[in-house]
Protein backbone atom coordinates (compact mmCIF):
# COMPACT_ATOMS: atom_id res chain seq x y z
CA UNK A 1 0.00 0.00 0.00
CA UNK A 2 1.46 3.16 -0.72
CA UNK A 3 1.62 6.40 1.47
CA UNK A 4 -1.62 7.52 -0.35
CA UNK A 5 -3.39 5.03 -0.97
CA UNK A 6 -7.16 4.82 1.23
CA UNK A 7 -6.64 0.97 3.06
CA UNK A 8 -9.09 -0.50 5.01
CA UNK A 9 -7.29 1.55 8.36
CA UNK A 10 -7.33 5.19 6.39
CA UNK A 11 -9.82 7.80 8.00
CA UNK A 12 -12.33 9.61 6.15
CA UNK A 13 -11.87 12.75 4.28
CA UNK A 14 -13.01 15.91 6.58
CA UNK A 15 -13.93 19.24 4.06
CA UNK A 16 -14.33 21.09 7.48
CA UNK A 17 -11.20 20.56 8.60
CA UNK A 18 -9.04 23.27 8.36
CA UNK A 19 -5.84 21.32 7.95
CA UNK A 20 -6.84 20.55 4.43
CA UNK A 21 -7.28 22.13 1.26
CA UNK A 22 -9.80 23.09 -1.34
CA UNK A 23 -7.90 20.63 -3.88
CA UNK A 24 -8.67 16.97 -4.75
CA UNK A 25 -6.89 13.97 -4.12
CA UNK A 26 -5.34 14.35 -7.02
CA UNK A 27 -3.35 17.69 -6.35
CA UNK A 28 -3.60 18.92 -2.56
CA UNK A 29 -2.61 15.57 -0.93
CA UNK A 30 -0.24 15.30 -3.69
CA UNK A 31 1.66 18.35 -2.60
CA UNK A 32 1.39 17.31 0.77
CA UNK A 33 2.88 13.95 -0.30
CA UNK A 34 6.11 15.32 -1.35
CA UNK A 35 9.08 16.22 1.12
CA UNK A 36 9.84 19.52 1.68
CA UNK A 37 12.94 21.29 -0.57
CA UNK A 38 11.71 18.67 -3.11
CA UNK A 39 11.47 21.13 -6.40
CA UNK A 40 8.73 22.32 -5.26
CA UNK A 41 8.37 26.35 -3.95
CA UNK A 42 9.64 26.68 -0.74
CA UNK A 43 6.29 27.15 1.51
CA UNK A 44 5.93 28.76 5.21
CA UNK A 45 6.41 26.79 8.30
CA UNK A 46 2.71 26.90 8.61
CA UNK A 47 1.99 25.39 5.31
CA UNK A 48 4.20 22.57 5.97
CA UNK A 49 2.60 21.80 9.41
CA UNK A 50 -0.93 21.70 7.61
CA UNK A 51 0.48 19.32 5.04
CA UNK A 52 1.68 17.07 7.89
CA UNK A 53 -1.96 17.56 9.81
CA UNK A 54 -3.35 16.24 6.96
CA UNK A 55 -1.19 13.34 6.16
CA UNK A 56 -1.74 12.29 9.87
CA UNK A 57 -5.56 12.95 9.60
CA UNK A 58 -6.18 10.96 6.06
CA UNK A 59 -4.95 7.61 7.40
CA UNK A 60 -1.78 7.94 5.23
CA UNK A 61 1.48 6.85 6.62
CA UNK A 62 3.64 10.20 8.32
CA UNK A 63 5.74 12.74 6.34
CA UNK A 64 8.71 11.63 8.88
CA UNK A 65 8.30 7.62 8.35
CA UNK A 66 5.77 5.27 8.92
CA UNK A 67 3.81 4.76 12.23
CA UNK A 68 0.26 3.00 13.50
CA UNK A 69 -2.87 3.94 11.88
CA UNK A 70 -5.81 5.31 13.76
CA UNK A 71 -9.61 5.45 12.79
CA UNK A 72 -11.63 8.57 14.24
CA UNK A 73 -12.35 7.00 17.69
CA UNK A 74 -8.74 6.83 18.14
CA UNK A 75 -8.53 2.99 17.83
CA UNK A 76 -5.41 1.82 16.30
CA UNK A 77 -5.63 -0.19 13.43
CA UNK A 78 -3.21 -3.44 12.60
CA UNK A 79 -1.38 -3.67 9.09
CA UNK A 80 -3.37 -6.24 7.02
CA UNK A 81 -1.82 -9.22 6.19
CA UNK A 82 -2.66 -10.31 2.17
CA UNK A 83 -3.41 -13.54 0.27
CA UNK A 84 -1.97 -15.07 -2.50
CA UNK A 85 -4.61 -13.23 -4.54
CA UNK A 86 -3.86 -9.65 -2.60
CA UNK A 87 -6.80 -9.61 -0.70
CA UNK A 88 -6.40 -8.15 3.26
CA UNK A 89 -6.63 -11.14 5.89
CA UNK A 90 -7.89 -10.12 9.26
CA UNK A 91 -7.90 -12.57 13.08
CA UNK A 92 -11.73 -12.71 14.25
CA UNK A 93 -11.14 -9.48 16.74
CA UNK A 94 -9.70 -7.66 13.85
CA UNK A 95 -13.12 -8.50 12.07
CA UNK A 96 -15.60 -7.56 14.87
CA UNK A 97 -13.63 -4.56 15.13
CA UNK A 98 -14.47 -3.78 10.72
CA UNK A 99 -17.97 -4.78 10.87
CA UNK A 100 -18.10 -2.39 13.97
CA UNK A 101 -16.61 0.46 12.59
CA UNK A 102 -19.23 -0.07 9.27
CA UNK A 103 -21.97 -0.56 11.35
CA UNK A 104 -21.56 2.41 13.66
CA UNK A 105 -19.79 4.91 12.19
CA UNK A 106 -20.73 8.66 11.61
CA UNK A 107 -22.72 8.94 8.16
CA UNK A 108 -20.97 10.50 5.17
CA UNK A 109 -21.59 14.09 4.34
CA UNK A 110 -22.05 15.50 1.31
CA UNK A 111 -19.95 18.81 0.31
CA UNK A 112 -17.79 20.04 -1.88
CA UNK A 113 -13.92 19.01 -2.43
CA UNK A 114 -12.07 20.32 -5.76
CA UNK A 115 -15.22 21.42 -7.40
CA UNK A 116 -16.92 17.62 -7.44
CA UNK A 117 -19.41 15.67 -5.01
CA UNK A 118 -17.96 13.70 -2.23
CA UNK A 119 -18.10 10.20 -2.47
CA UNK A 120 -18.57 8.91 0.91
CA UNK A 121 -15.98 10.81 3.26
CA UNK A 122 -17.03 11.01 6.87
CA UNK A 123 -16.66 13.79 9.28
CA UNK A 124 -13.90 13.19 11.88
CA UNK A 125 -14.35 13.56 15.26
CA UNK A 126 -12.30 14.64 18.85
CA UNK A 127 -9.95 10.69 19.28
CA UNK A 128 -9.46 9.33 22.25
CA UNK A 129 -7.78 11.51 25.46
CA UNK A 130 -4.53 9.94 24.88
CA UNK A 131 -4.26 11.07 21.52
CA UNK A 132 -2.45 14.78 21.92
CA UNK A 133 -3.88 16.23 18.91
CA UNK A 134 -6.81 14.27 19.35
CA UNK A 135 -9.27 16.92 21.49
CA UNK A 136 -7.46 20.53 20.90
CA UNK A 137 -9.57 22.65 18.98
CA UNK A 138 -8.39 23.26 15.07
CA UNK A 139 -4.60 25.32 15.20
CA UNK A 140 -5.32 27.16 11.66
CA UNK A 141 -8.33 28.94 9.60
CA UNK A 142 -11.56 30.49 10.51
CA UNK A 143 -13.79 27.70 11.06
CA UNK A 144 -14.44 26.43 15.03
CA UNK A 145 -14.96 23.66 16.35
CA UNK A 146 -18.08 21.96 15.92
CA UNK A 147 -19.56 20.80 19.51
CA UNK A 148 -22.68 19.31 18.96
CA UNK A 149 -21.55 16.79 15.95
CA UNK A 150 -18.87 14.76 17.86
CA UNK A 151 -19.34 11.62 19.19
CA UNK A 152 -19.39 12.67 23.21
CA UNK A 153 -22.55 14.68 22.06
CA UNK A 154 -24.28 11.17 20.82
CA UNK A 155 -21.86 8.67 21.52
CA UNK A 156 -22.53 5.04 19.74
CA UNK A 157 -22.35 1.83 21.55
CA UNK A 158 -18.79 0.77 22.41
CA UNK A 159 -17.28 -2.18 19.78
CA UNK A 160 -17.40 -5.51 21.63
CA UNK A 161 -13.78 -5.40 22.26
CA UNK A 162 -13.75 -2.21 24.36
CA UNK A 163 -16.82 -2.90 25.92
CA UNK A 164 -16.40 -2.86 29.48
CA UNK A 165 -17.48 -5.75 32.38
CA UNK A 166 -20.96 -5.18 34.04
CA UNK A 167 -20.50 -3.15 37.30
CA UNK A 168 -21.24 -5.72 40.19
CA UNK A 169 -24.88 -5.53 41.96
CA UNK A 170 -24.52 -3.44 44.79
CA UNK A 171 -25.62 -4.61 48.19
CA UNK A 172 -29.26 -4.84 49.49
CA UNK A 173 -28.16 -5.09 53.28
CA UNK A 174 -26.19 -2.16 53.54
CA UNK A 175 -27.15 0.35 56.71
CA UNK A 176 -26.31 4.15 55.90
CA UNK A 177 -24.71 3.67 59.81
CA UNK A 178 -25.33 6.99 62.14
CA UNK A 179 -23.89 9.41 59.97
CA UNK A 180 -26.02 8.70 56.84
CA UNK A 181 -29.94 9.17 58.44
CA UNK A 182 -29.86 6.97 62.05
CA UNK A 183 -28.69 7.84 64.74
CA UNK A 184 -27.33 5.01 67.54
CA UNK A 185 -29.81 6.28 69.68
CA UNK A 186 -32.73 4.86 67.95
CA UNK A 187 -30.46 1.52 67.41
CA UNK A 188 -31.07 1.33 70.90
CA UNK A 189 -27.49 1.41 72.17
CA UNK A 190 -25.07 4.04 72.46
CA UNK A 191 -22.37 5.15 70.07
CA UNK A 192 -19.62 3.68 72.36
CA UNK A 193 -20.99 0.45 72.46
CA UNK A 194 -21.21 0.59 68.65
CA UNK A 195 -17.53 1.28 68.18
CA UNK A 196 -16.54 -1.80 70.56
CA UNK A 197 -18.15 -3.82 69.26
CA UNK A 198 -17.54 -3.41 65.64
CA UNK A 199 -13.84 -3.69 66.61
CA UNK A 200 -14.50 -6.67 68.39
CA UNK A 201 -16.38 -8.85 65.78
CA UNK A 202 -13.93 -9.80 62.43
CA UNK A 203 -17.14 -10.03 60.49
CA UNK A 204 -19.00 -6.67 60.92
CA UNK A 205 -14.85 -5.41 60.12
CA UNK A 206 -15.10 -6.98 56.49
CA UNK A 207 -18.31 -5.62 55.71
CA UNK A 208 -16.97 -2.21 56.81
CA UNK A 209 -14.14 -2.53 54.56
CA UNK A 210 -16.48 -3.16 51.86
CA UNK A 211 -18.67 -0.14 52.21
CA UNK A 212 -21.35 -1.55 54.58
CA UNK A 213 -22.20 -1.70 57.94
CA UNK A 214 -24.39 -4.60 59.63
CA UNK A 215 -28.08 -3.91 60.75
CA UNK A 216 -28.82 -2.19 63.62
CA UNK A 217 -31.64 -3.56 65.65
CA UNK A 218 -34.47 -1.13 66.27
CA UNK A 219 -35.16 -0.58 70.11
CA UNK A 220 -38.86 0.33 71.57
CA UNK A 221 -37.62 3.28 73.69
CA UNK A 222 -37.09 5.18 70.50
CA UNK A 223 -40.58 4.34 69.66
CA UNK A 224 -41.65 5.53 72.76
CA UNK A 225 -40.44 8.83 72.93
CA UNK A 226 -41.37 9.27 69.51
CA UNK A 227 -45.15 8.75 70.39
CA UNK A 228 -45.06 10.66 73.67
CA UNK A 229 -43.59 13.62 71.38
CA UNK A 230 -46.47 13.16 68.55
CA UNK A 231 -49.44 12.55 71.22
CA UNK A 232 -47.84 16.12 73.21
CA UNK A 233 -48.09 17.81 69.46
CA UNK A 234 -51.83 16.76 69.52
CA UNK A 235 -52.57 17.59 72.85
CA UNK A 236 -51.20 20.64 72.48
CA UNK A 237 -52.79 21.49 68.96
CA UNK A 238 -55.98 20.71 70.87
CA UNK A 239 -55.53 22.48 73.19
CA UNK A 240 -54.77 25.81 71.85
CA UNK A 241 -57.20 25.08 68.90
CA UNK A 242 -59.91 25.10 72.01
CA UNK A 243 -58.73 28.15 73.41
CA UNK A 244 -59.06 29.98 70.03
CA UNK A 245 -62.86 28.90 69.29
CA UNK A 246 -63.25 30.33 73.00
CA UNK A 247 -61.79 33.37 72.32
CA UNK A 248 -63.35 33.81 68.94
CA UNK A 249 -67.27 31.94 69.83
CA UNK A 250 -67.59 30.96 73.32
CA UNK A 251 -68.65 32.90 75.84
CA UNK A 252 -66.58 35.32 77.61
CA UNK A 253 -64.75 34.12 81.00
CA UNK A 254 -66.39 35.08 83.95
CA UNK A 255 -66.94 34.37 88.04
CA UNK A 256 -70.50 32.76 89.22
CA UNK A 257 -72.09 34.36 92.32
CA UNK A 258 -71.42 37.75 94.47
CA UNK A 259 -67.85 37.30 95.17
CA UNK A 260 -65.83 35.32 97.44
CA UNK A 261 -66.31 37.77 100.59
CA UNK A 262 -62.60 39.56 100.54
CA UNK A 263 -63.27 42.94 99.68
CA UNK A 264 -60.88 45.15 97.57
CA UNK A 265 -60.82 49.02 96.62
CA UNK A 266 -61.27 50.25 93.16
CA UNK A 267 -61.18 53.51 92.19
CA UNK A 268 -62.91 54.51 88.32
CA UNK A 269 -61.16 57.49 87.52
CA UNK A 270 -63.27 60.46 85.65
CA UNK A 271 -64.35 60.04 82.47
CA UNK A 272 -63.45 56.15 82.19
CA UNK A 273 -65.63 54.07 79.50
CA UNK A 274 -66.69 50.10 79.53
CA UNK A 275 -63.79 48.86 78.34
CA UNK A 276 -61.37 51.29 81.22
CA UNK A 277 -63.56 50.03 84.41
CA UNK A 278 -63.53 46.61 83.16
CA UNK A 279 -59.33 46.55 83.03
CA UNK A 280 -59.32 47.86 86.71
CA UNK A 281 -61.86 45.76 87.50
CA UNK A 282 -60.12 42.83 86.12
CA UNK A 283 -56.34 44.39 87.66
CA UNK A 284 -58.14 43.87 90.96
CA UNK A 285 -59.28 40.44 90.73
CA UNK A 286 -62.98 41.26 90.62
CA UNK A 287 -64.12 40.32 87.38
CA UNK A 288 -62.46 37.55 85.02
CA UNK A 289 -62.61 39.25 81.83
CA UNK A 290 -62.72 42.51 80.48
CA UNK A 291 -65.44 40.98 77.90
CA UNK A 292 -67.30 39.56 80.61
CA UNK A 293 -67.61 42.74 82.17
CA UNK A 294 -68.52 45.30 78.66
CA UNK A 295 -71.28 42.30 77.92
CA UNK A 296 -72.88 42.86 81.43
CA UNK A 297 -72.64 46.23 81.07
CA UNK A 298 -74.42 46.65 77.77
CA UNK A 299 -77.28 44.44 78.98
CA UNK A 300 -77.91 46.50 82.07
CA UNK A 301 -79.94 49.39 81.51
CA UNK A 302 -77.95 51.62 83.76
CA UNK A 303 -74.95 50.25 82.70
CA UNK A 304 -73.28 53.55 81.07
CA UNK A 305 -74.27 55.26 84.46
CA UNK A 306 -71.49 54.33 86.48
CA UNK A 307 -69.88 57.14 88.19
CA UNK A 308 -65.92 58.04 88.94
CA UNK A 309 -65.07 57.35 92.62
CA UNK A 310 -63.74 54.92 94.92
CA UNK A 311 -65.70 51.92 95.26
CA UNK A 312 -65.47 48.89 98.27
CA UNK A 313 -66.16 45.32 96.10
CA UNK A 314 -65.28 41.87 96.15
CA UNK A 315 -63.16 39.91 94.58
CA UNK A 316 -64.34 37.00 91.98
CA UNK A 317 -67.40 38.55 91.79
CA UNK A 318 -69.77 37.66 88.61
CA UNK A 319 -69.42 40.63 85.76
CA UNK A 320 -73.06 41.34 86.17
CA UNK A 321 -72.79 41.32 90.33
CA UNK A 322 -70.24 43.97 89.93
CA UNK A 323 -72.13 46.31 87.78
CA UNK A 324 -75.14 45.97 89.82
CA UNK A 325 -73.06 47.03 93.39
CA UNK A 326 -71.08 49.55 91.27
CA UNK A 327 -74.83 51.67 90.38
CA UNK A 328 -75.43 51.16 94.45
CA UNK A 329 -74.54 53.99 96.75
CA UNK A 330 -73.55 51.25 99.26
CA UNK A 331 -70.39 50.82 97.60
CA UNK A 332 -69.13 53.84 96.93
CA UNK A 333 -66.21 55.34 99.32
CA UNK A 334 -66.84 58.85 98.40
CA UNK A 335 -65.37 61.71 100.10
CA UNK A 336 -67.24 65.21 100.05
CA UNK A 337 -65.64 69.01 100.13
CA UNK A 338 -68.04 70.92 101.09
CA UNK A 339 -67.22 75.07 100.24
CA UNK A 340 -65.26 77.24 102.45
CA UNK A 341 -64.09 74.32 104.45
CA UNK A 342 -60.33 74.81 105.66
CA UNK A 343 -57.37 72.57 104.73
CA UNK A 344 -57.37 71.36 108.24
CA UNK A 345 -60.57 69.88 108.55
CA UNK A 346 -60.18 68.30 105.24
CA UNK A 347 -56.85 66.38 106.10
CA UNK A 348 -58.82 65.35 109.26
CA UNK A 349 -61.77 63.56 107.21
CA UNK A 350 -58.89 62.50 104.69
CA UNK A 351 -57.24 60.72 107.82
CA UNK A 352 -60.73 59.20 108.86
CA UNK A 353 -62.16 57.53 105.98
CA UNK A 354 -58.10 55.68 104.44
CA UNK A 355 -58.12 55.09 108.26
CA UNK A 356 -54.95 56.02 108.89
CA UNK A 357 -53.88 57.69 112.37
CA UNK A 358 -54.51 60.82 112.67
CA UNK A 359 -52.08 63.59 111.46
CA UNK A 360 -50.65 61.68 108.69
CA UNK A 361 -52.27 63.70 105.81
CA UNK A 362 -51.13 66.85 107.16
CA UNK A 363 -47.74 65.69 107.42
CA UNK A 364 -48.08 64.63 103.83
CA UNK A 365 -49.59 67.97 102.73
CA UNK A 366 -46.33 69.87 105.09
CA UNK A 367 -43.80 68.00 103.17
CA UNK A 368 -44.60 66.92 99.77
CA UNK A 369 -46.70 69.78 98.75
CA UNK A 370 -44.70 70.68 95.58
CA UNK A 371 -45.21 67.32 94.28
CA UNK A 372 -48.52 67.16 94.48
CA UNK A 373 -48.99 69.57 90.91
CA UNK A 374 -49.82 72.89 92.57
CA UNK A 375 -49.18 75.74 89.74
CA UNK A 376 -45.76 77.83 89.73
CA UNK A 377 -48.28 80.80 90.51
CA UNK A 378 -49.13 79.04 93.29
CA UNK A 379 -45.39 78.32 95.33
CA UNK A 380 -43.21 79.92 96.69
CA UNK A 381 -45.36 83.02 98.82
CA UNK A 382 -44.38 84.47 101.88
CA UNK A 383 -46.10 83.81 105.35
CA UNK A 384 -48.11 81.76 104.09
CA UNK A 385 -49.15 78.49 106.30
CA UNK A 386 -50.51 76.19 104.38
CA UNK A 387 -49.37 76.19 100.26
CA UNK A 388 -52.63 74.07 99.57
CA UNK A 389 -54.68 76.61 101.00
CA UNK A 390 -57.74 76.84 98.63
CA UNK A 391 -55.94 73.77 95.93
CA UNK A 392 -58.41 71.23 97.80
CA UNK A 393 -61.06 72.31 95.64
CA UNK A 394 -64.96 71.49 96.67
CA UNK A 395 -66.45 68.02 95.33
CA UNK A 396 -66.93 64.82 95.75
CA UNK A 397 -63.44 62.44 95.68
CA UNK A 398 -62.33 58.64 95.85
CA UNK A 399 -61.35 58.02 99.36
CA UNK A 400 -60.91 54.76 101.01
CA UNK A 401 -58.60 52.44 102.70
CA UNK A 402 -55.99 50.55 101.10
CA UNK A 403 -55.34 54.31 99.30
CA UNK A 404 -52.26 56.68 100.03
CA UNK A 405 -52.98 60.40 101.16
CA UNK A 406 -50.88 61.87 98.76
CA UNK A 407 -53.15 60.20 95.99
CA UNK A 408 -56.04 61.80 97.15
CA UNK A 409 -54.51 65.22 97.82
CA UNK A 410 -53.38 64.80 94.18
CA UNK A 411 -57.13 64.14 92.90
CA UNK A 412 -58.13 67.51 94.60
CA UNK A 413 -55.12 69.65 93.63
CA UNK A 414 -55.68 68.78 89.78
CA UNK A 415 -59.39 69.30 89.96
CA UNK A 416 -58.44 72.97 91.56
CA UNK A 417 -56.28 73.59 88.70
CA UNK A 418 -58.64 72.72 86.22
CA UNK A 419 -61.04 74.72 87.89
CA UNK A 420 -58.97 77.77 88.13
CA UNK A 421 -57.81 77.30 84.28
CA UNK A 422 -61.28 77.42 82.96
CA UNK A 423 -62.18 80.47 85.17
CA UNK A 424 -58.72 82.20 83.97
CA UNK A 425 -57.70 83.56 86.51
CA UNK A 426 -54.05 84.42 85.66
CA UNK A 427 -55.83 86.37 82.74
CA UNK A 428 -58.46 88.37 85.39
CA UNK A 429 -56.29 88.93 87.97
CA UNK A 430 -54.49 92.58 86.14
CA UNK A 431 -57.56 93.59 85.53
CA UNK A 432 -58.95 94.01 88.90
CA UNK A 433 -56.03 95.46 89.94
CA UNK A 434 -54.11 92.29 91.95
CA UNK A 435 -50.82 90.89 91.94
CA UNK A 436 -51.86 87.70 90.11
CA UNK A 437 -54.37 84.87 90.46
CA UNK A 438 -52.73 84.11 93.84
CA UNK A 439 -54.54 87.19 95.41
CA UNK A 440 -57.36 86.63 93.39
CA UNK A 441 -57.74 82.94 94.59
CA UNK A 442 -57.31 85.01 98.31
CA UNK A 443 -60.25 87.47 97.53
CA UNK A 444 -62.50 84.49 96.53
CA UNK A 445 -61.88 82.68 99.47
CA UNK A 446 -63.04 85.59 101.90
CA UNK A 447 -65.98 86.14 100.27
CA UNK A 448 -66.72 82.36 100.92
CA UNK A 449 -65.96 82.45 104.61
CA UNK A 450 -67.74 85.43 104.89
CA UNK A 451 -70.99 85.66 102.43
CA UNK A 452 -74.38 83.63 102.84
CA UNK A 453 -75.81 83.78 99.62
CA UNK A 454 -74.89 85.01 96.04
CA UNK A 455 -75.61 88.49 96.03
CA UNK A 456 -73.93 88.82 99.41
CA UNK A 457 -70.34 87.41 97.30
CA UNK A 458 -70.61 90.11 94.87
CA UNK A 459 -70.87 92.90 96.96
CA UNK A 460 -68.53 91.43 99.49
CA UNK A 461 -66.47 91.46 96.48
CA UNK A 462 -67.16 94.96 95.80
CA UNK A 463 -66.28 95.82 99.35
CA UNK A 464 -62.89 94.14 99.41
CA UNK A 465 -61.59 96.23 96.36
CA UNK A 466 -62.82 99.20 97.18
CA UNK A 467 -60.75 98.51 100.77
CA UNK A 468 -57.85 98.01 98.61
CA UNK A 469 -57.87 101.09 96.92
CA UNK A 470 -54.93 103.54 97.58
CA UNK A 471 -57.53 106.11 98.21
CA UNK A 472 -59.40 104.45 100.99
CA UNK A 473 -59.85 106.80 103.68
CA UNK A 474 -62.78 105.19 105.43
CA UNK A 475 -60.89 101.97 106.38
CA UNK A 476 -57.34 103.38 105.34
CA UNK A 477 -56.81 99.89 103.09
CA UNK A 478 -57.65 97.96 105.92
CA UNK A 479 -59.95 94.76 105.20
CA UNK A 480 -60.97 94.59 109.27
CA UNK A 481 -62.28 90.66 107.94
CA UNK A 482 -63.19 88.50 111.55
CA UNK A 483 -62.62 85.67 108.85
CA UNK A 484 -58.84 86.14 108.48
CA UNK A 485 -58.48 86.53 112.14
CA UNK A 486 -60.45 83.16 112.89
CA UNK A 487 -58.26 81.62 110.32
CA UNK A 488 -55.42 82.47 111.81
CA UNK A 489 -57.02 81.43 115.44
CA UNK A 490 -58.31 77.57 114.16
CA UNK A 491 -61.56 78.81 115.03
CA UNK A 492 -64.94 80.49 113.68
CA UNK A 493 -66.38 83.15 116.49
CA UNK A 494 -68.97 85.94 115.61
CA UNK A 495 -68.16 87.93 118.70
CA UNK A 496 -64.36 88.68 118.94
CA UNK A 497 -63.33 91.48 121.28
CA UNK A 498 -61.11 94.90 119.77
CA UNK A 499 -58.43 94.49 121.99
CA UNK A 500 -58.09 90.56 121.37
CA UNK A 501 -58.22 92.08 118.02
CA UNK A 502 -55.95 95.31 118.24
CA UNK A 503 -53.65 92.99 119.55
CA UNK A 504 -52.50 89.98 117.58
CA UNK A 505 -50.05 91.47 114.97
CA UNK A 506 -50.24 88.32 112.99
CA UNK A 507 -50.38 88.70 109.04
CA UNK A 508 -53.65 87.25 108.48
CA UNK A 509 -54.77 89.84 110.97
CA UNK A 510 -56.67 91.73 108.38
CA UNK A 511 -57.50 94.61 111.43
CA UNK A 512 -53.70 94.92 112.01
CA UNK A 513 -52.60 94.67 108.62
CA UNK A 514 -53.51 96.62 105.42
CA UNK A 515 -53.99 94.53 102.25
CA UNK A 516 -55.48 90.82 101.70
CA UNK A 517 -53.84 88.11 103.60
CA UNK A 518 -50.56 86.07 102.51
CA UNK A 519 -52.81 83.70 101.11
CA UNK A 520 -56.33 81.99 101.00
CA UNK A 521 -58.32 81.22 104.42
CA UNK A 522 -60.15 78.48 102.86
CA UNK A 523 -61.57 76.35 99.66
CA UNK A 524 -63.76 78.85 97.65
CA UNK A 525 -66.22 76.97 95.55
CA UNK A 526 -67.07 78.58 92.22
CA UNK A 527 -70.24 81.33 93.33
CA UNK A 528 -67.22 82.53 95.35
CA UNK A 529 -64.94 82.60 92.06
CA UNK A 530 -67.47 84.10 89.96
CA UNK A 531 -68.51 87.19 92.34
CA UNK A 532 -64.36 87.68 92.31
CA UNK A 533 -64.18 88.07 89.71
CA UNK A 534 -67.05 89.91 88.81
CA UNK A 535 -68.11 92.27 91.49
CA UNK A 536 -70.65 94.79 92.16
CA UNK A 537 -70.09 98.57 91.40
CA UNK A 538 -72.52 100.14 93.49
CA UNK A 539 -70.12 101.89 96.19
CA UNK A 540 -70.14 99.52 98.60
CA UNK A 541 -67.93 100.15 101.60
CA UNK A 542 -69.09 98.54 104.55
CA UNK A 543 -71.51 95.42 105.54
CA UNK A 544 -72.77 93.49 108.87
CA UNK A 545 -74.66 90.52 109.97
CA UNK A 546 -76.88 92.27 111.43
CA UNK A 547 -78.67 89.16 112.94
CA UNK A 548 -75.67 86.98 113.15
CA UNK A 549 -76.35 84.31 111.21
CA UNK A 550 -78.03 84.22 107.54
CA UNK A 551 -79.04 87.73 107.09
CA UNK A 552 -76.23 90.80 105.66
CA UNK A 553 -76.43 94.55 104.97
CA UNK A 554 -74.63 96.68 103.27
CA UNK A 555 -73.09 100.26 104.09
CA UNK A 556 -71.23 102.70 101.54
CA UNK A 557 -70.48 105.36 104.33
CA UNK A 558 -68.85 105.08 108.26
CA UNK A 559 -72.49 106.57 109.58
CA UNK A 560 -74.36 104.10 108.06
CA UNK A 561 -72.22 101.41 109.10
CA UNK A 562 -72.44 102.25 112.71
CA UNK A 563 -76.34 102.12 111.98
CA UNK A 564 -75.79 98.60 111.24
CA UNK A 565 -73.21 97.93 113.77
CA UNK A 566 -76.18 99.17 116.63
CA UNK A 567 -78.66 96.15 114.95
CA UNK A 568 -76.24 93.88 115.15
CA UNK A 569 -75.46 94.48 119.17
CA UNK A 570 -79.25 94.50 119.95
CA UNK A 571 -79.97 91.14 117.72
CA UNK A 572 -76.48 89.48 119.85
CA UNK A 573 -78.10 91.19 123.12
CA UNK A 574 -81.56 89.53 122.86
CA UNK A 575 -80.26 86.56 121.46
Amino acid sequence: MTEYGRGPGSEPWRPEDPLYGDGGWGGQQAQAAQQPYGGQPQQYAEQQAQQQYAQWGDGGQSAYGGGPQYDQYGHQHPEPRYDQYGRPQYDQQQYDQQQYDQQYAPQPQQGYGNGGWDTGAQAQYPADPSDPYGQQAAGYGPEQPDFYGTPEAYPPPEPPARRRAEPEPQRTDWDPGPDEGEHAFFAGRDADDDDAGEAADDGREDRRGRGGKPKKRRSGCACLVVSLVLGGGVAGIGYFGYQFYQDRFGAAPDFAGDGNGQEVTVTIPKGAGGSTIGQELKRRGVVKSVDAFISAQQSNPQGKSIQDGVYTLQKEMSAKSAIELLLSPKSRSVLIISEGKRNADIYKLIDKRLEVKDGTTAKVAESEYKSLGLPDWALNHDNVKDPLEGFLYPSRYSAAKGQKPEEVLKQMVARASEQYEKLGLEKKASGLGLDGPWELLTVASLLQAEGKTHDDFRKMSEVIYNRLKSDNYETNQKLQFDSSFNYLMGQSNIHISESEINSNKDPYNTYTNRGLPPGPIGNPGDEALQAAINPTKEGWFYFVATDGLKETEFAKTHDEFLKLKEKFDAASATG
